[in-house]
């Protein structure tokens, strides 16, 4: 039986690529979330390591929950975060052993996924937002993008006044009627608030109203849910499985978003999305950047029975992420991505971006 004989960071600010190796030679590649990676990788050196080393690799649920209760007296994000770059190099590991992708060990079909182009920008104006996904329309073939609305955590406060009421149809009319339109409000509202908005959306024809008001209150948003027509979205944010089952029970969310990093990798995450399939809801996980959450998610989200139309794909190219892959994995084609095929998650990080990343090892 193959044990796990070091477990290595790769870090910058923004990201940790994460190392298992085992005792006979294989090794597997995952990612913490993105965002003080370099943070989150001294927690996985310091609470997830002793945990991991000498541990049996192939059985991963086993291992991720040992994690998390070895973790029970810090159950925050950091943890979760931390623990993701666990899970998601023992499913390289697992995928590398058996010669098959995570999407095919999982039991994937959707070997190209349909894919939203989501803008992270609120310090854009509307005209200039609208001629941008209308490009990349045309360009890429997107058949769905996400805008975003109000402001983080706005407490009823635009990011400029009138903005909210201005992109909405300016985007829309750019990019016609056939695109789907999703808004992201970024726990932007309180609930009167948002259900004023969320009726401006409805007559625009979007798709959902993503985390319309402060995440941790659910009460906030299981008001504007049952208020609206418009699916209300919700869950990026939550790292922990009763909150979910909580969120899905209250009804405060009609999508639920799970992000594979945030959440403490892909095992917690199907947790997630099976909570959301009981009660007959749709999953469609959250990966807004273009590291490999997203590559974890175009796995995941080909083998979810109740998966959302589209993918969530990042238009963004902020520069932490510049270099990270030997090649580029996330080329739109018509709209939609290839998930990769070869073993594991089927991508390769660049050894030059390795070679500049702060390096720590800790081996049994």
């Amino acid at each position: 039986m193959p044990k796990i004989a070091s477990v290595e960071t790769f870090s910058t600010e923004f990201i940790s690529v994460v190392r298992l190796k085992t005792d006979d030679g294989l090794e597997g590649w995952g990612q913490v979330a993105p965002y003080n990676a370099d943070i989150t990788s001294s927690i996985l050196h310091r609470q997830m390591a002793p945990v991991v080393l000498g541990a049996d690799p192939t059985d991963i649920d086993d291992l991720v929950d040992r994690c998390w209760l070895g973790a029970h007296k810090f159950p925050g994000s950091y943890t979760c975060r931390a623990i993701g770059g666990v899970d998601t190099a023992l499913w390289d590991l697992r995928g590398k052993r058996e010669d098959k992708s995570v999407a095919a060990l999982l039991g994937g079909t959707k070997y190209r996924q349909a894919v939203y182009g989501s803008s992270m920008r609120r310090d854009i104006t509307p005209e200039d937002e609208a001629e941008r996904l209308r490009r990349l329309q045309g360009q890429q073939g997107f058949q769905a993008f996400k805008i975003r609305i109000g402001n983080n955590f706005g407490n009823d406060v635009d990011r400029w006044p009138g903005r909210t009421e201005a992109i909405v149809p300016t985007v829309r009319e750019a990019v016609g009627d056939g695109c789907e339109l999703l808004c992201d409000a970024n726990s932007g509202y309180t609930p009167k608030r948002a259900i004023e908005v969320g009726r401006m959306l409805e007559d625009f024809a979007v798709g959902h109203f993503e985390e319309p008001c402060p995440y941790p209150e659910l009460e906030w948003t299981a008001e504007v849910a049952a208020a609206l027509t418009i699916p209300v979205s919700q869950g990026e944010q939550e790292v922990d499985l009763a909150q979910f089952r909580r969120m899905i029970r209250m009804g405060a969310a009609d999508i639920v978003q799970p992000d594979i990093c945030y959440v403490g990798g892909v095992s917690r995450a199907l947790r997630v999305a099976r909570m959301a399939e009981e009660a007959g809801l749709p999953c469609t996980p959250h990966a807004a950047n273009r590291s490999m959450v997203s590559v974890f998610t175009l796995h995941l989200q080909s083998a979810l029975p109740n998966a959302g139309h589209f993918m969530e794909l990042s238009i963004e190219n902020p520069p932490w992420i510049d270099g990270l892959f030997a090649s580029d994995p996330f080329q739109v084609v018509d709209g939609h991505v290839a998930v990769p095929a070869g073993p594991g998650w089927g991508v390769e990080i660049s050894r030059d971006w390795l070679a500049n990343a702060t390096h720590q090892v800790t081996a049994l």
